[in-house]
């Protein structure tokens, strides 16, 4: 590849991880599409802070594509630029940077041709088909190929640290998550369970296990932590305690070699500098993000969680301060197949988080100063409602391209934020990020008020009814799950009152989301097409049915040509008359166990002459027994 003066180099790195037949085909110079490469700057000198002070950059240019696409610090004096060339084609580049004087960042050049993956390659890992993205209604996403991508992910969130550490092995193939366990066998787990994403913060600045309580102030009262427990490590200096009354420290939340994400605040105990960042600590999380990569996983990946924030705006610039750190992390990891989170704002306590507002100003800021991800991933955030109620819609929140809702209510009550994101012009994708967790015993995750027994038939039944209950109130993006192990509870630490992460991972509702995306895939990507249909559903509830439980209620959605419909009824749901299909038309029905993923035999219905069909009978144990999904074709 011919370079210029600056010298940098250009590395291959996925490449020369792929098998050896796909990698001999690959002539000098070429790249596979949609695969990370990374190109090597050295500075010309040394930089007092070099976080802070240096942007670079190439200047990216191929087919249907040019854009400034940003690099990153790494260590000394090392730059990165990492990128994908999204078409087959030749494509060229040139290095740039705010420090015009530096030989070692400006003036280096490169091309490389980029060719298509094979269709049997494309078979061998998803991410081949390019990064997801809205549809072309909007409501659904698609990898850049047009094929379908229904998120099924799980919720890891402190999995970006030693709590479910890299070891380089290859998981067995018959694993089953015992103590001990490890990041790829976490991940070969779900996989083998047909998750294809895992949501995860990207670090937890402030939080380890010291002095303090896993909630504390510093002497101005200003909250430097909101942190989960560690259970079993008491906290002398702890003044808030949990809600046991066990004064804990906070888990602790470095990376397997001890690394943390920031360099500590000399002269502010237990603060990190946010304008100082530890390259090491990333340098571990590369591994995990570029074995989900290998693995077809599309991470949601975050930030931080809201407790830092207080404390970043209390000392720093807090909108070029987090907005620089915002896009250290698209730098580092914009090239791989992802969806960005602007924040994890899993709730917005007084002191202990900042608001709404203030993260929308720091995220406009940074989308106006460094744009969108240069290759189009969508950008959202956990939010404890809806992202629209939190955010607003297009001009209110330009930096947001898909909606979200989460963590609260855990209920039938969400379900009107959702279709309400549904109906919003211009459409986004929308997903449920935190639905109801199994296992976990809090205020929060109590359906009618109950509290099952961790994974009873009763715990997985309300997981399960979240799962579909979302999806057919117009979240067609997909779903994500979740259990009382989202804190990564890990080998070596006491137990708690949430458990252990390879105790979790066994719960029957995670086995069950292959489930979901199977019946929502089954006719393809015609699920892309499907409206809100629920009000056409009569009855639509019982009248026992409680706002705040999951029992009783019907869901459906429908294709305008009405020839396609999806629906759910929940446990003690009534068999329902439907309104709105062709009139006269025969239709085929198909039950669908939610439990086994399994098909009932085919039932042929007409609709009367308004339109209106009857439901075939439950069938066995269906509805007043157990939940039950079902399909409707137009019959041939």
């Amino acid at each position: 590849m011919p370079l210029r003066l600056a010298l940098p180099i250009l590395s291959f790195l996925l490449a020369s991880l792929l098998p050896q037949a796909v990698a001999a085909r690959l002539q000098s110079g070429e790249v596979h599409v949609w695969e990370m490469q990374e190109i090597r700057f050295e500075a010309a000198r040394l930089y007092a802070n070099p976080y802070a002070d240096v942007d670079c950059w190439i200047e990216l240019e191929g087919p249907h594509f040019k854009k400034r696409v940003y690099g990153f610090w790494d260590g000394g004096r090392s730059f990165k630029v990492r990128f994908v060339a999204t078409e087959p084609g030749a494509w060229h580049w040139v290095s740039g940077s705010n420090r015009r004087d530096d030989s070692g960042l400006n003036g280096g050049a490169g091309k490389l041709n980029a060719v298509a993956w094979t269709a049997a390659e494309l078979g061998e890992n998803a991410n081949r088909h390019g990064f997801v993205r809205a549809d072309g209604k909007g409501h659904a996403l698609r990898y850049a190929d047009g094929t379908p991508f229904f998120l099924t992910g799980d919720t890891w969130l402190a999995a970006s640290t030693w709590r479910l550490p890299f070891r380089g092995a290859t998981p067995a193939p018959d694993y089953i998550p015992a103590e001990g366990i490890s990041f790829e066998e976490a991940v070969a787990w779900r996989k083998r369970q047909g998750f294809n994403s895992i949501s995860f913060i990207s670090a937890f600045p402030n939080w380890a296990a010291d002095n303090h309580g896993a909630t504390f102030a510093d002497k101005k009262g200003v909250f430097l932590r909101n942190a989960w427990e560690k259970f079993g490590t008491w906290a002398p200096n702890a003044q808030i305690s949990t809600a046991d009354g066990a004064l804990t420290t906070a888990k602790n939340m470095e990376d397997e070699a001890g690394n943390v994400a920031f360099a500590i605040a000399p002269d502010h105990d237990g603060m990190a500098d946010f304008d100082r960042i530890n390259p090491a600590y990333f340098q571990s999380l590369d591994r995990k993000m570029h074995y989900l990569a290998g693995q077809g996983f599309v991470p949601f990946l975050e930030p931080i969680r809201r407790d830092a924030a207080p404390a970043w705006k209390a000392y720093f610039d807090f909108n070029q301060s987090y907005a620089r750190y915002v896009q250290y992390l698209i730098a580092r990891y914009g090239a791989y197949n992802a969806i960005f989170s602007g924040i994890h704002l899993d709730w917005i306590p007084k002191d202990l988080s900042l608001t709404a507002d203030d993260f929308n100003a720091a995220l406009t800021y940074h989308l106006r100063k460094y744009g969108p991800p240069p290759f189009g991933q969508p950008v959202t955030t956990l939010i404890d409602r809806s992202t629209f109620k939190a955010f607003g819609h297009g001009d209110h929140a330009p930096w947001l391209t898909m909606h979200t809702v989460g963590n609260n209510p855990r209920n039938h009550a969400i379900y009107g934020s959702i279709e309400e994101l549904f109906r919003l012009q211009p459409p986004y994708p929308a997903a449920n990020l935190e639905p109801y967790y199994t296992g976990w015993n809090h205020a929060i995750n109590r359906p009618g008020g109950e509290t099952p027994e961790e994974n009873s038939d009763r715990d997985n039944y309300f997981a399960r009814a979240m799962m579909y209950g979302s999806v057919l109130s117009g979240a067609l993006a997909g779903h994500v799950h979740g259990t009382a192990a989202y804190d990564v509870t890990s080998t070596g630490e006491a137990e708690g009152w949430r458990p252990y992460i390879w105790t979790a991972l066994r719960y029957t509702s995670g086995a069950q989301m292959q489930y979901l995306k199977r019946f929502v895939l089954s006719e393809g990507a015609r699920y892309q097409a499907l409206e809100l249909a629920s009000q056409d559903i009569r009855p639509r509830s019982t009248t026992q049915a409680h706002g705040d439980g999951l029992d009783g209620w019907s869901f459906m959605m429908r294709t305008p040509a009405k020839d396609f419909a999806l629906l759910y009824f929940e446990h003690q749901a009534l068999r329902p008359q439907l309104a709105g299909f062709t009139a006269k038309a025969r239709y085929t029905w198909l039950w669908y166990d939610t439990r086994n993923g399994e098909w009932s035999k085919p039932v042929t219905v007409r609709a009367d002459a308004a339109g209106q069909l009857s439901a075939p009978a439950f069938p066995a144990g269906g509805s007043t027994g157990q939940d039950v999904a079902a399909k409707i074709l137009a019959a041939p």
